[in-house]
């Protein structure tokens, strides 16, 4: 539900930096295969220290704070997917779910899935791993559990593909 303190441009407005610096960031990536080499990079070139983390983490957060970012609520998670594949974000979708010491529900990922782990409180760890990228191959699967705390969590995904299992 819309936060009725925050107006409707000004709602747009956030929705459009933050579509503006994940196409900066799918442009660099979306050639690359979903690795252990593209986590890397990822974490060495846009990891939790860069201007691109801090600016991806804030802009989340604002969308959370505005009401349109994980505006839907089930099984303890709050999430959305926010933007559908497109030319512009070279063919990722982009989805967002606030976890706090929870594991989600079990599936797979056709053609990989590229995480981005950003804490809002304490240490949280996203499948084991802080603050930063983490990058799943296609084909490999989880249940993705966040613990000691509470982070949000931007989901890649080429083509939008996933698969939920039962």
């Amino acid at each position: 539900m819309r936060d009725p303190q925050f107006s409707a441009d000004a709602m747009e407005q956030a929705r459009s930096r933050l579509k503006e610096r994940l196409a900066a960031v799918t442009a660099q990536i979306h050639s690359r295969p979903l690795d252990g080499a593209l986590d890397e990079w990822l974490n060495t070139n846009l990891g939790a220290d860069s201007t691109t983390y801090r600016e991806l983490k804030e802009c989340c957060a604002e969308g959370v704070a505005q009401g349109w970012l994980c505006k839907y609520e089930g099984g303890g998670l709050r999430y959305g997917r926010i933007f559908k594949p497109s030319e512009e974000l070279h063919g990722f979708s982009i989805d967002v779910v606030d976890m706090e010491n929870i594991a989600g529900p079990h599936h797979v990922h056709p053609q990989g899935e590229i995480d981005l782990i950003m804490p809002v409180d304490g240490d949280a760890l996203f499948d084991g791993r802080p603050a930063g990228w983490l990058v799943c191959p296609p084909g490999s699967a989880h249940r993705p559990t966040v613990t000691r705390g509470r982070a949000l969590v931007l989901y890649l995904l080429p083509n939008g593909e996933i698969e939920f299992t039962k």
